[in-house]
């Protein structure tokens, strides 16, 4: 396998919300975007089929694609994916240079970015990104590469199955930067949505206070 920009965006979605079967050919992919399963299959050339499926910790409808490719488990198992990751998973070799698609791919599996209006503060506009993990070595290895490659410090919570890894807003602003660094690149559009509105809205407010700051 050849690292490109969708191949680390795949990667990022395996390590996520993917699947290695214990007989070392058969990944799973399973999601509730059935678009973000047709763009994975896409970029990895698939022809198999979308099915749904119901999700294993409530009844929600999701989708799956389950595929066989040997060269490309050993490719995942190589960089340190592994059958049963959910607690167990670590750190990953991914190279710097694709880092950013990789990251997109972990978020549009199981980040999130949201925003609001902060009632205490007037005309103060909150941006959070989070990134998420059952694992706790997985996610502080994500915290410890964000900060070395892009030098952002975000903060690991702990909740009852999982770890968030969270952002505010400067920091926010940086990482979408990063990550959506061009129009042509794959990504989830509901999340992309989300991402853009919030930003609109940012440099909207921002526009303004130019506006009132500048002499007359």
């Amino acid at each position: 396998m050849v690292w490109d920009a969708n191949l680390a965006y795949a990667v990022g979605l395996i390590t996520t919300d993917g699947n290695l079967s214990k007989d070392g050919r058969h990944i799973n992919l399973t999601s509730k975007d059935r678009e973000q399963l047709k763009t994975f299959a896409e970029i990895l050339n698939l022809k198999n089929k979308i099915s749904p499926k119901i999700g294993s910790y409530s009844q929600s409808k999701c989708f799956q694609i389950q595929f066989g490719n040997v060269a490309l488990y050993k490719f995942l198992l190589e960089i340190g994916l592994i059958p049963n990751k959910t607690k167990t998973m670590g750190s990953l070799r991914i190279p710097p240079e694709y880092f950013a698609d990789f990251l997109r791919g972990h978020l549009d599996g199981d980040g999130c970015t949201y925003s609001y209006w902060d009632k205490r503060w007037k005309s103060s506009f909150m941006l959070y990104t989070t990134f998420m993990s059952a694992s706790v070595k997985h996610i502080k290895w994500l915290k410890e590469q964000i900060e070395k490659l892009y030098g952002m410090n975000g903060r690991i919570t702990e909740h009852k199955t999982y770890y968030l890894l969270r952002f505010a807003k400067k920091g926010s602003l940086n990482l979408i930067r990063i990550m959506y660094y061009s129009e042509n690149l794959p990504y989830l559009s509901r999340k992309k949505f989300k991402i853009d509105k919030a930003l609109s809205i940012i440099n909207g407010y921002a526009g303004v206070l130019k506006s009132v700051d500048r002499p007359a």
